[in-house]
C-alpha cells in the first residue's frame, strides 16, 4: 500500500513568531535579521515580501527596497520553544514525525489518515486548530514521496494545502521555476536556464528526451529527478533521537483568568510535568521560562538562567511562581487564556558531578521515590489537577502556596 506523507512548513517562522510578542509590529513591513552592512535577512513576513525583501539578503538592500522595513535582531531561545510548542501538539496527532528543521516537519500520516472519512477537512481543522492553539500558521504538502510532499507545502503559502499524486505532476508542477525544484541548488538553475530549461516542464521533456546537456549538468542527479517526477523516491519518516535542547508544555484554560492565584495550580501541574518529562529523559535545564497568552492572542514570556542545572520540581516551582507573579504584576488587569511553563538550556543528568555525602544520598533516593509514586497514583486517576502530593507541596493556610 501507498505511503501518505505529510511536508508541515511554518510559514515566516520567526516574523510570525516575533509578531505574536510584538503585535504592534502586524500589518508592518517585518525582517529578522543582523543590521548593518554585512547583516543578513533571516526571514522577512509576508507585507516585507511585497517590497521584494526576502531570506538571504543583505539588510542594507532589504532597507533600499522598502523604506519603513523594521529590523529585529533573532531571539533563537524563542524561536526553539514556539517551535517545540507547534511541532510538540503536531506530534500528538502524526506520531512518525521527523524534524527537518525548526521550521519543518515530515509526518507518515498514512494509518492516520486512513482512519478519517473526510483527509482533506480533517487537515484543514488541524491547520486552523494549530493556528489558534500556537498562532502559528502553516502549509501543508500531501503525497507518496518526500519530493512531492515538499514541493506540495511550497506551492501555497500561507495556510496552503495541496495533495500532488503522481496524476497532478503535470498539472501541477510543470508550470513552476526550475528555481523552485527541491533539490536543484541556486549555482545549478542558472546552468540550466542556459541549455533553455526555464521550469520543472521543461526539466521533465528534457529528461524524457535524454537530453546530453542536461545530462551533463545534473550528473548522477538526472536519474533521481527523473524518478522524483515519477512519483518515486524516499516515502520513509525518519525517526531520529533528537538531542532535545528544551521542554515545554502550554495548557489552553477552560475560562480567562485575570491574576496569578486563579492559574497558580494549574501552572504547579505544568511544571510538575514538564519536570517528570526531563527526569524521564535523564535531563536537567539550567533556564526556565513562564509563558502566557493573552486574550488577543499575544504572547508574554519571562524568563531566568540559574546554576546548577535541575529538574527538580520542588526547586523549580518556586522559580515559575515568582517569573508568573512578575508577568500579572507587568499586565495588570489584562485576561489570560493560555499558561505554560519551559525548561532549557538543556543538558544530559550524565554530565552533571552532584558532590553528595552517604547522608544526602539516601535524602535524594527517598524523595526520588516518593515522587515516582506520587506521580503514578495521579496518572492512574487521571485527574485534571493532581489529587496526590507531598505534604511540602499542599497549600499553606491562608492560601499561600509556599513550596518545599
Amino acid at each position: 500500500m501507498s505511503k501518505v506523507l505529510l511536508h508541515i512548513d511554518l510559514n515566516a517562522f520567526f516574523a510570525t513568531a516575533e509578531e505574536l510578542r510584538h503585535p504592534e509590529l502586524r500589518g508592518k513591513p517585518l525582517a529578522i535579521g543582523g543590521d548593518g552592512r554585512s547583516g543578513i535577512v533571516s526571514t522577512a513576513n509576508y507585507v516585507a515580501r511585497k517590497f521584494g525583501v526576502h531570506s538571504g539578503q543583505p539588510t542594507f538592500q532589504a532597507r533600499s527596497l522598502c523604506k519603513n522595513l523594521e529590523l529585529l535582531p533573532p531571539d533563537f531561545d524563542y524561536y526553539r520553544m514556539m517551535s517545540h510548542s507547534f511541532f510538540g501538539r503536531l506530534k500528538e496527532v502524526f506520531p512518525i514525525l521527523e524534524m527537518a528543521s525548526i521550521d519543518e516537519a515530515y509526518c507518515d500520516a498514512t494509518e492516520v489518515l486512513s482512519k478519517k472519512p473526510d483527509p482533506i477537512s480533517f487537515l484543514r481543522s488541524l491547520q486552523n486548530y494549530l493556528l489558534e492553539e500556537t498562532g502559528l500558521s502553516c502549509s501543508i504538502g500531501v503525497g507518496l514521496t518526500r519530493w512531492l510532499a515538499k514541493m506540495g507545502s511550497d506551492l501555497k503559502k500561507p495556510l496552503g494545502l495541496t495533495v500532488i499524486r503522481k496524476k497532478d505532476v503535470a498539472r501541477l508542477l510543470y508550470p513552476v521555476p526550475i528555481e523552485s525544484f527541491w533539490g536543484i541548488g541556486k549555482q545549478t538553475s542558472p546552468n540550466l536556464r542556459s541549455c533553455g530549461i526555464l521550469t520543472i516542464g521543461d526539466l521533465a521533456k528534457a529528461i524524457q528526451d535524454d537530453r546530453s546537456d542536461v545530462k551533463n549538468t545534473l550528473g548522477k542527479f538526472f536519474d533521481t529527478a527523473k524518478a522524483w517526477l515519477e512519483g518515486k523516491g524516499d516515502d520513509n519518516v525518519y525517526l531520529q533521537e533528537a538531542d532535545q535542547k528544551s521542554i515545554s508544555m502550554t495548557e489552553t484554560l477552560d475560562k480567562d483568568i485575570l491574576s496569578f492565584e486563579e492559574g497558580s495550580q494549574t501552572l504547579r501541574r505544568i511544571v510538575s510535568e514538564v519536570c517528570e518529562k526531563a527526569s524521564l529523559a535523564k535531563k536537567v535545564g539550567s533556564t526556565a521560562s513562564v509563558i502566557l497568552k493573552d486574550s488577543s492572542f499575544r504572547l508574554h514570556q519571562r524568563s531566568v538562567s540559574f546554576d546548577p542545572p535541575t529538574n527538580s520540581a520542588s526547586r523549580l516551582w518556586p522559580i515559575a511562581s515568582e517569573l508568573a507573579t512578575e508577568l500579572f504584576a507587568k499586565l495588570p488587569g489584562m485576561p489570560m487564556r493560555l499558561i505554560g511553563f519551559a525548561l532549557s538550556k538543556l543538558e544530559d543528568l550524565s554530565r552533571q558531578t552532584v558532590q553528595m555525602n552517604f547522608w544526602n544520598v539516601e535524602e535524594y533516593e527517598e524523595l526520588d521515590k516518593t515522587k515516582l509514586l506520587i506521580n503514578d497514583l495521579n496518572r492512574k486517576k487521571k485527574s485534571k489537577d493532581p489529587l496526590f502530593k507531598r505534604a511540602s507541596e499542599a497549600p499553606k493556610k491562608g492560601g499561600s502556596q509556599n513550596a518545599d
